[in-house]
């Protein structure tokens, strides 16, 4: 199979900017997304199906790591290989001051946003080889109040993937690091209850939006 014919690999695709992106990217392209809510990924590949796209499901937790080598094991002896991995999956921890963080919020919020990518990031990249590419979404809230939980991992998370981004400049592959304008998501929405989401882009609207830089050669 070429990069164009082999599948993508979306982590975080059962709701928001990744379900989104997955629908966006269907077209002519096999979907393997991945996330924890089983019915939302039902929900997703009736879309993509009804669109006349295909999707292959994993209802699995990224943090679990014997659950992410077996979906990759999978991958490799299916298709050999992916030619694009999104990677959309995020825990946003509550909003709380820096001395009042909860260590099972913290806990879980570094296993989702910092441990399970530095897992995927080894378990992925040779499935990527040197001309796949790999994207990653920033959100620069970290060093705001009240976001120690979600943004100190976040920054952590995107310092990770800048290292791997500047580590495969000449062996690939490609690591893209792109930044969504703010959109009516739940997550958004428990960091800022009472906003005015008018003024928020349309999911459907920024997953077009940033489909080009996803498939920039």
């Amino acid at each position: 199979m070429t990069e164009t014919t082999l599948p993508v690999l979306i982590t975080g695709a059962s709701r928001g900017l990744g379900a989104a992106l997955a629908e966006a990217l269907a077209p002519g392209r096999h979907i393997i997304a991945v996330g924890r809510t089983t019915g939302a990924l039902e929900e997703l590949d009736d879309r993509i199906r009804a669109a006349g796209g295909q999707a292959t499901l994993a209802p699995m937790d990224i943090t679990v790591p014997e659950a992410m080598q077996q979906l990759c094991r999978s991958i490799h002896d299916r298709w050999g290989g992916i030619g694009l991995w999104v990677h959309a999956a995020i825990h946003a921890g509550p909003l709380a001051p820096a001395p009042h963080l909860a260590d099972k919020d913290l806990d879980r919020s570094i296993a989702v946003n910092l441990r399970a990518t530095a897992r995927l990031v080894s378990y992925v990249a040779p499935l990527l080889g040197q001309t796949g590419r790999a994207v990653f979404f920033d959100d620069p809230v970290g060093g705001e109040k009240f976001f120690g939980h979600y943004g100190t991992t976040k920054a952590a998370q995107m310092a990770l993937v800048r290292s791997w981004q500047a580590e495969s400049v000449k062996t690939g592959p490609k690591v893209r690091i792109l930044s969504p304008r703010p959109m009516p998501t739940a997550t958004r929405a428990r960091f800022y209850p009472g906003e005015d989401r008018a003024a928020l882009s349309d999911i459907r609207d920024e997953a077009a939006r940033l489909l080009p830089e996803i498939l920039e050669a």
